[in-house]
């Protein structure tokens, strides 16, 4: 088992990448010292595999479990949803010293993290990825939140769980497009903060199916992933300046997403649209090289991602739509810009000519 600890100024916590973890489940929650209630939330599809064996961890180590699937997909990440999971935790008596355990990809973790973040005023809440996105970024860094009709994440809580527990053995069942989803996130990573890891990766014939990665690849992707995320955190938990390069491709990605109704694309093909429309931007301003942004979109699309655009998207709209992006401040959009693989930069100072421009490129 690898342990990163997330260090923050009010509380630590471990990210724990072990595989076949799930079994663990409950002997490592019960060294945290939490209440013996415990609401496992999942979807019908994650739960079929994992659910009964996390439940028997659980109950195991001494824990009282109830749980709750959730429909599975961004969207059904609502407020509506998040209700169906207080009156489950009002129907389950779940008390301050209860624990929601999020079992599955980054919609479950997201909307369980809020519910866990607001009933109550805050209870316990326990991270247990299943997909590689939630894994190596949703998972992590407290983030929690649902959508609304007018934007992505727009309402959202920062509530840190105790626990991230990461089984890469159930990336096996993950749909091969999911998994290709995830990798949009670990090559973001790799743009960022860790050109070594980008490096590694160019290497790789294949990243597109979990199949052609090998078991050390795979878990040097997890590992230098989430100790990116985690260090990043750790410098700014509430995105008051660093952490605010974490949004690399989700600017223009987030736009992408809620225009096409979360149906199209889905997050991880975004942002990767997201990134190669960055990387435009960047050489258009000469902030970097074409022959980095030519490495960044082979590395995309050997992860057999898109890096154009949806047929029929309106290019107005998505310019409209990102006024009403999260990262918006003083009625600037605010662009994350590579300078050099590993190295990025956040600016206000790009136009919305600029950005038509590089949406017709």
């Amino acid at each position: 088992m690898h342990t990163i600890r997330l260090n923050l100024p009010q509380e630590a916590y471990d990210i724990a990448i072990a595989p076949g973890g799930l079994a663990k489940l409950g002997e490592l929650m019960s060294h945290l010292h939490l209440g013996k209630q415990v609401l496992l939330v999942s979807n019908s599809v994650i739960f079929q595999y994992y659910g009964e064996q996390a439940i028997a961890s659980l109950e195991d180590a001494g824990f009282n479990v109830s749980s709750y699937n959730l429909p599975d997909g961004e969207q059904y990440k609502t407020l509506a949803s998040v209700e169906k999971l207080y009156n489950t935790a009002l129907e389950n008596h779940l008390e301050r010293a209860a624990t929601m355990v999020a079992l599955g990809g980054g919609v479950i973790g997201d909307m369980t993290g809020f519910a866990a973040a607001t009933w109550l005023r805050g209870i316990n809440f326990v991270q247990v990825p299943t997909t590689l996105l939630a894994m190596v970024d949703a998972a992590i860094g407290g983030k929690t939140g649902v959508n609304h009709p007018q934007g992505k994440n727009l309402i959202g809580a920062f509530h840190q769980p105790k626990l991230v527990l990461i089984d890469p053995q159930v990336l096996q069942t993950l749909p091969e497009r999911e998994f290709r989803a995830g990798m949009a996130e670990v090559i973001k990573y790799g743009v960022i903060w860790d050109a070594e890891l980008f490096a590694q990766m160019e290497k790789c014939d294949r990243l597109d199916q979990f199949r052609y990665l090998s078991e050390n690849l795979l878990q040097e992707i997890l590992v230098r992933s989430c100790q990116a995320k985690a260090d990043v955190v750790s410098k700014d938990e509430k995105e008051a300046g660093l952490r605010a390069i974490l949004n690399y491709g989700h600017t223009i990605g987030h736009a992408v997403e809620s225009l096409t109704g979360y149906r199209v694309v889905n997050h991880g093909e975004a942002v990767a649209i997201g990134m190669v429309a960055a990387g435009q931007l960047a050489v258009n301003l000469g902030l970097w090289e074409q022959e980095s942004q030519n490495r960044q979109s082979s590395l995309i699309q050997k992860a057999g991602l898109p890096t154009k655009l949806p047929d029929g998207i309106d290019l107005d709209a998505i310019v409209d739509a990102l006024q009403t992006d999260k990262k918006v401040k003083a009625g600037k959009v605010r662009f994350v810009l590579p300078t050099m693989i590993g190295v990025v930069k956040v600016t206000d100072q790009v136009s919305s000519a600029q950005i038509y421009q590089v949406l017709q490129q």
